[in-house]
């Protein structure tokens, strides 16, 4: 049996996109320091959602505010209608799984995942059901009578979810959980931990500085930049659609151009003039195209709007070829990413290329806002 941390109505209320945490108006101040500047902020009930940006950001503070550890300078926060800011954290329906575990070394496993429910009084009977439920669901069930000092940097992490799940809460916060964990450990745990949240419907506030592990896990990602959400949407907007240069930057590889907007064209540096997707607000701008999206052939074959360009280095990476371009459009060499059997083309070094890209694939940043 798993854990059930909400009763099932609600899933249905969760896909009807309801509120599950609002912050409204929020502001924390330290002194003369603004770590978080009049945000308003929608977590919706049983989403996966991930607060996502550099260090100094404001994302651990936003994740502090939810659990009660600090309290709002301004503004008010709300859990599916009753507001929270007022309540200490301990009479809070949310539980927060740190990245130092925080497990306690001289107890069991299954000591440790029940604390929780030995500390609210919960009968022995109905506590050892759930911390057995809680175990299974971490795939767990034969350690129970281990300490963590026996088990594996992941499977204390595991511990440290099943301790905080076990309490059934209607909000999990997640600091950086996964962040002391090699690479293919964190990979595999980030897996797991989807499946833990499909399984038990509890949001699932999640704090990262990596890109990557935003993108695979989150159902809808909040980048965070000095203490204001630049941008709130799922993956494939903030990836696809990034509304700043900041976004653009921050998540993944970016190439940038410096353009004069004319309509539907840009003109780049050079004085080349590439397609526009729709009409455009004409004057200078930033351009936008991710690396996969660029193409890269012999300059005599290339069509309208391509930039020529000299191949400066080309790196094998796996899955991909990364070939740097030295082009008099951008200040610094073009990031091409070649995949599957556009690999067998990689241009020599040295070779007089050009590059270019579907209008669809460029977006057009405003250079005075940054903003789309």
């Amino acid at each position: 049996m798993a854990v059930t941390a909400t009763p099932a109505s609600q899933a249905s209320e969760a896909e009807s996109g309801r509120a599950g945490i609002e912050l409204r108006g929020v502001t924390k101040r330290y002194g003369g320091n603004v770590a978080l500047r009049e945000v308003d902020l929608e977590i919706r009930d049983g989403e996966f959602f991930c607060l996502l940006g550099p260090s100094g950001c404001g994302k651990t503070t936003t994740l502090n505010l939810i659990g009660g550890f600090v309290g709002p300078t301004e503004g008010t926060i709300w859990l599916r209608g009753r507001r929270i800011d007022n309540l200490p954290p301990h009479k809070r329906p949310v539980n927060t799984v740190f990245q130092s575990y925080a497990l306690f070394p001289h107890m069991s496993v299954r000591d440790n995942v029940g604390f929780g429910l030995r500390m609210d009084g919960v009968k022995r009977a109905e506590a050892s059901q759930r911390v057995n439920e809680a175990l299974a669901l971490v795939g767990l069930e034969d350690y129970g009578d281990r300490t963590p000092a026996q088990l594996s940097g992941g499977q204390q992490q595991r511990v440290a979810v099943a301790r905080a799940l076990v309490k059934r809460p209607a909000v999990l916060l997640l600091d950086e959980p996964l962040g002391a964990l090699d690479l293919k450990l964190r990979q595999r745990l980030q897996v797991e931990l989807t499946q833990i949240h499909r399984e038990v419907g509890t949001t699932f506030v999640y704090v990262t500085h990596d890109q990557e592990e935003a993108m695979s896990m989150a159902d809808r990602i909040a980048v965070m930049n000095l203490g204001v959400i630049e941008q709130l949407g799922t993956p494939f907007e903030i990836y696809r659609r990034p509304t700043s240069r900041f976004v653009a930057d921050f998540i993944g590889d970016a190439n940038f151009f410096d353009v004069n907007v004319d309509g539907s064209v840009a003109v780049l540096s050079d004085g080349t003039r590439v397609p526009l997707e729709g009409a455009r607000t004409s004057g200078p701008a930033t351009l936008m195209v991710r690396p996969e999206s660029l193409r890269i052939g012999d300059a005599d074959s290339a069509p309208a709007g391509a930039v020529p360009g000299r191949a400066v280095k080309s790196s094998f990476l796996g899955t991909r070829v990364r070939v740097a371009v030295h082009t008099e459009a951008s200040v610094v060499p073009l990031m091409v990413a070649m995949h599957g059997e556009a690999q067998s083309s990689v241009p020599a070094e040295d070779a007089e290329i050009a590059v270019w890209w579907a209008p669809e694939d460029a977006i057009v940043l405003d250079s005075s806002r940054g903003e789309s």
